[in-house]
């Protein structure tokens, strides 16, 4: 048996420094990653659409022409489509207006209105929607009550169970996606820009709109598709809101078609506009938006001055606060309050104060306790 010399030996080594320079190590990154992707992603949807080819009869496209041309799915579709985009449009209104105002103005307690944002962000809208059936139901709503005490009519101001009712909710729970985009548009963009443009004589209308609102197009067009997107795909708000009044969305409609007798099938047919919108959507951001860039150059130094509000921000602090109260105070308020009364429609007087409703739900009910142990 031959021993290997020395400089046998570290060739050997070099080589085998050489092997593991020449490896790449982030390829087993990517192949576990590819891998998690079709797992998580590729799987499901090829089990949804060959589940919408399947019939008792085989293999089928009837479920497809089914889906497309009867009224009932249509009309979901179009209700979808409806609700989705004006949301969208409400929320882009409000978040960008709200995260102009918090960053590029001098508008006083701004840390606790991104705390309230925030508070708005993470409120389910099915809660969200279930409150505002306590505000506003045309019968029982309190905000009804409080107007026919104040005039003695018998009808209703409000009716939360209507198609404007379930867009003004599910908008009140987007918004924060758009305030999120265009707040950290404004907190980057040097104020120099806007100077610049002011000193070539352009006015603050068209400085917003030569400078401003160009830099911000991309947080507006993704906060609209996010607002859109999230809006298409909630299940609660609409079964809350909607279905009372027997107005179907595509998600309340695939619950339906899971109810017995069940029809699969159709149910995940159906479930294919939802991805061709989520596709569309993206490819419409980027034909829109193209190659063009959107970086923002500035010197050491680039400051961010804030806009004064003068007389304006007593006004200004009331519209926001609104809007704040529509999708936290009066929600919350009124979801704190029923917990806490005998009879929910009663005012909150200590003959009608109860703890037995956290008692009941938390240590007697016995479904509570399996669903905050599954949750």
């Amino acid at each position: 048996m031959s021993i290997p010399s020395a400089e046998t030996i570290g060739q050997l080594k070099h080589r085998r420094r050489f092997f593991l320079k020449a490896l790449d190590r982030t390829v087993p990154v990517w192949v576990g990653a590819s891998v998690f992707l079709v797992l998580l992603m590729v799987l499901p949807l090829g089990w949804l659409f060959v589940a919408s080819l399947k019939s008792e009869r085989g293999i089928t496209l009837q479920t497809y022409t089914q889906v497309f041309t009867e009224w009932a799915f249509l009309k979901a579709i179009w209700n979808t489509i409806i609700v989705s985009f004006w949301v969208g449009v409400i929320a882009v209104l409000t978040g960008s207006v709200l995260g102009w105002l918090v960053t590029r103005t001098d508008l006083p307690w701004k840390k606790t209105i991104r705390a309230l944002i925030m508070a708005s962000f993470v409120t389910p809208p099915f809660l969200g929607a279930f409150a505002w059936t306590l505000l506003a139901g045309p019968n029982a709503g309190l905000l009804n009550k409080f107007y026919r005490s104040l005039t003695g009519d018998d009808n209703h101001l409000f009716n939360i169970f209507t198609i404007e009712g379930l867009i003004f909710v599910m908008a009140l729970y987007s918004f924060p996606y758009v305030f999120s985009m265009i707040a950290n548009v404004c907190e980057m963009v040097s104020s120099d820009l806007e100077d610049a443009a002011n000193i070539l004589g352009a006015g603050r209308l068209k400085v917003a709109l030569t400078v401003t609102l160009p830099l911000a197009a991309p947080a507006l067009l993704g906060g609209f598709i996010l607002a859109f997107l999230h809006s298409l795909s909630l299940f609660g708000a609409p079964a809350i809101l909607g279905l009372p009044a027997g107005i179907h969305t595509i998600t309340t409609q695939i619950w339906a078609l899971f109810q017995y007798p069940p029809r699969l099938d159709l149910a995940a047919a159906f479930s294919v506009p939802l991805l061709l919108a989520t596709v569309c959507l993206i490819a419409l951001q980027k034909k829109i938006l193209g190659r063009r860039g959107y970086s923002t150059v500035g010197g050491k130094g680039g400051q961010r001055r804030l806009l004064p509000l003068k007389r304006l921000r007593i006004p200004v602090l009331i519209f926001v606060f609104g809007i704040l109260a529509l999708s936290v105070f009066l929600p919350y308020w009124i979801l704190l309050k029923s917990a806490l009364s005998k009879a929910w429609a009663l005012p909150l007087t200590w003959e009608n104060f109860t703890l037995e409703n956290f008692s009941f739900a938390f240590f007697q009910y016995g479904d509570t306790q399996k669903a905050i142990f599954n949750t």
